[in-house]
């Protein structure tokens, strides 16, 4: 997938940005770990998040970077194209029947991360679907309707196994 130097440029600010509050939050707020910072997004924010860990988007000043990094199914179709790799241990969960996001897109990026990267542990849940992680959200088309064999845009519905074995890694991924 290409992207317009001005999608490029919006993405790649908003993660700044984000990465930036972050930061802010650690080192203003007193009741904050500094050592114990770790970012999650789910979704675009996941992929933001996945822009905001990138090596070259290190904080310049003396403040502590984020101890790790947990993306729910973010969307790696860009970031697998363009050399990605992570500066902190990054958690990605996703499912293998994700049809809005790319579990296979996600296994690209890490693969080619292989070397040159933090730790990046990716979990695929099998039957999991986009937003598997959601309470009580019944599997439906992603457009809107409830038919869900109308695959234009997707799938989202909760997975109980998924969101359950999902809110257990993250636990310990925060906890290591």
């Amino acid at each position: 997938m290409k992207l317009s130097e001005a999608a490029r440029y919006e993405l790649a600010t908003y993660a700044q940005l984000a990465a930036m509050w972050g930061v802010k939050v650690k080192t203003v707020q007193n009741w904050v770990a500094q050592d114990r910072s770790s970012l999650i997004g789910w979704a675009h924010g996941a992929s933001a998040l996945l822009w905001a860990v990138r090596p070259q988007l290190v904080t310049r000043g003396t403040e502590p970077d984020f101890r790790s990094a947990v993306a729910f199914y973010p969307n790696c179709r860009i970031s697998a194209g363009l050399g990605w790799s992570t500066r902190v241990p990054t958690l990605l969960l996703i499912g293998n029947k994700d049809d809005v996001s790319s579990p296979a897109a996600c296994r690209q990026m890490i693969d080619g991360a292989q070397g040159r990267s933090a730790l990046t542990r990716m979990v695929v849940f099998p039957g999991a679907y986009h937003d598997f992680d959601r309470a009580n959200l019944p599997l439906h088309a992603a457009n809107g309707t409830s038919d869900a064999a109308v695959p234009e845009h997707g799938h989202i519905g909760t997975d109980p196994e998924a969101r359950a074995e999902a809110q257990k890694l993250v636990s310990e991924w925060l906890a290591r």
